[in-house]
């Protein structure tokens, strides 16, 4: 599993015209689902999703609050090409990205961790498999990738402090 997080001061999910989600500050994560991930995947991404320090503490000290800590909202987005790779005629290949049904299961199963593990009306989404114009003010930017295959951080080994 894959997450890509961002801080945002806002974004917003529109499909075919209507906004159908959107958030204030806290952070928006692009899901993708690799062929072989399993409930572990998605304990493991929910539980770094919400514990990521992405902002400053009250007195300033950066890298110290959580979306949690900080009572902010979450706004998942789910995309699959966050599987892909490109062959060598430069086209994309998804083919470790999860089939649409199953990964639609588990998206929906990653959604109702979140919604669990935190405040159910601060977890928003945006509509699995449509066509999605995705608005975001990034703050910072901050960006970090979370992927639990390994339980590695892109980037460096996971030491879960």
């Amino acid at each position: 599993m894959r997450l890509v997080v961002q801080r945002v001061k806002s974004a917003s999910v529109t499909v075919d015209g209507s906004v159908v989600s959107s958030i204030g500050p806290g952070s928006m994560a692009l899901v993708g689902l690799h062929e072989h991930d399993t409930q572990e995947d998605l304990e493991y991404c929910c539980k770094r999703l919400l514990a990521c320090k992405l902002w400053e503490n009250d007195s300033g000290a950066p890298w110290r609050h959580s979306v949690k800590q900080r009572a902010l909202e979450v706004l998942c987005v789910s995309q699959f090409t966050l599987y892909g790779k490109l062959t060598k005629k430069n086209q994309p290949d998804y083919k470790h990205a999860m089939k649409a049904v199953p990964a639609q299961e588990m998206y929906n199963a990653f959604l109702g961790m979140l919604k669990s593990n935190y405040e159910p009306e601060k977890i928003k989404d945006g509509i699995f498999g449509a066509m999605m114009d995705v608005a975001l003010v990034n703050d910072g930017p901050v960006t970090i990738v979370i992927e639990s295959n390994g339980h590695q951080v892109i980037g460096g080994e996971d030491d879960e402090t």
